[in-house]
C-alpha cells in the first residue's frame, strides 16, 4: 500500500511510520517545513501551507489511504487564542484534504484520523465503548466532536472513514509519560487531584500498531486506542515511581491547586476516562503491553 500521513513527523506519525515501512508499505507525507522534506526508498515528503490552503496534490499520487494525525498540541496552556488553534489545526488541515481529493483525481479510499477519549465525558464509574454517544461538555469534547465531524466529511466522497480514539500515550521520549516522571525523578512526585479519576493509557508500539491494524484492513468506525487495564492516576503515578527506584512521599495535589495553576488545561489530568478496548481486540488485534508495569518497564528500564 501507498499511504498519506499528516504529522508523520510527530510521536506517532514517527512510530506508524517505522512499522509500516517495516510490513514493506510505502509512505508519503505532508510537512510545513522544507527541512523536513525527505526521498528515501518507500519514503517520500511533500509540503503543504495550511494558511494559505497549499498543497502539493503529487503527494497523492498512488495513495489509497490517507492517515490524519496533524494538530497542535493540547499540553500548552489554554488560552482563547491557543484553543482556537487546538481546534483549528486539526479541522482546517482536514478541510484542505478534504478540498484538494474534491478538486483532484485520485485514488484514495479510506481516510483514516486520530481523535481522542476526550471525547467521552469525565466518569469515574462508566466503561466507555465506541458506542456511546454523548460527547464531553468541556473544551476536549467540543474539539472530538469538531474533529470527528471534519473526519465525516469524507464519506461524501465516497471513503471508508476511521476514528481512532486515543489514549494517554506512554512512550519513551515526550506523550504524558515524560510529563509525568518530571516531577518523580525530582523527588516531587505525588498523585494530582484525589488521584481516582481513570487514566486509559497506551504504549506507544500498541497505538501505532492499531493504527497499522485499521488502515491495513480498511476498518470504518470508531476505535478506542488504550490499553486493556486502564489505572487510576495514583497507581498509574506509583507505578512509575516504583519502577523508577524513586520514593513518593509528597502529599496529592489538590484539584483546586492544579486548577489555579494550569487553569482549564488542568482537566487533562483531573478528567476521568475508563475505556474500552473490546472493539479492536474482537477484531483480532493483539496487545504487546496489557499490563502497565510491563509497559512502565520496556520504556523506563535501561
Amino acid at each position: 500500500m501507498r499511504i498519506l500521513i499528516t504529522g508523520a513527523t510527530g510521536l506517532i506519525g514517527q512510530a506508524l511510520t517505522k512499522q509500516l515501512l517495516r510490513a514493506n508499505h510505502e509512505v508519503h507525507y505532508l510537512t510545513t517545513s522544507p527541512d523536513k522534506i525527505e526521498s528515501k526508498p518507500n519514503y517520500k515528503g511533500f509540503l503543504w501551507n495550511t494558511a494559505k490552503g497549499e498543497l502539493d496534490v503529487a503527494c497523492l499520487k498512488g495513495v489509497t489511504t490517507i492517515v490524519h494525525l496533524a494538530g497542535a498540541s493540547i499540553a500548552e496552556r489554554w488560552t482563547e487564542d491557543y484553543k482556537k488553534t487546538i481546534l483549528e489545526s486539526r479541522t482546517q488541515t482536514a478541510q484542505l484534504l478534504f478540498d484538494t481529493l474534491k478538486s483532484t483525481e485520485n485514488e484514495v479510499k479510506h481516510f483514516v484520523s486520530a481523535s481522542a477519549i476526550g471525547a467521552y465525558p469525565s466518569s469515574k464509574t462508566q466503561l466507555y465503548t465506541e458506542a456511546f454517544e454523548t460527547y464531553n461538555p468541556g473544551f476536549l469534547g467540543t474539539v472530538v466532536e469538531a474533529w470527528e465531524a471534519s473526519a465525516d466529511q469524507f464519506k461524501s466522497l465516497g471513503l471508508k472513514v476511521s476514528k481512532v480514539r486515543v489514549g494517554v500515550v506512554l512512550a519513551e521520549n515526550g506523550g504524558a509519560l515524560e510529563k509525568l516522571i518530571q516531577p518523580i525523578n525530582y523527588y516531587v512526585g505525588s498523585p494530582l487531584g484525589d488521584g481516582k479519576q481513570w487514566q486509559s493509557w497506551i504504549h506507544l508500539d500498541d497505538l501505532a500498531g492499531i493504527f497499522k491494524t485499521v488502515i491495513i484492513n480498511a476498518y470504518e468506525g470508531i476505535y478506542n486506542a488504550v490499553a486493556p487495564a486502564p489505572v487510576t492516576n495514583e497507581t498509574l503515578t506509583k507505578e512509575a515511581a516504583t519502577v523508577l527506584n524513586k520514593p513518593l512521599f509528597m502529599p496529592k495535589v489538590p484539584a483546586f491547586m492544579l486548577k489555579l495553576i494550569l487553569g482549564e488545561m488542568a482537566a487533562i489530568v483531573l478528567e476521568s476516562q475508563k475505556v474500552s478496548t473490546q472493539k479492536i481486540e474482537n477484531k483480532g488485534y493483539i496487545f504487546k503491553f496489557t499490563q502497565l508495569n510491563k509497559a512502565l518497564k520496556d520504556l523506563l528500564e535501561d
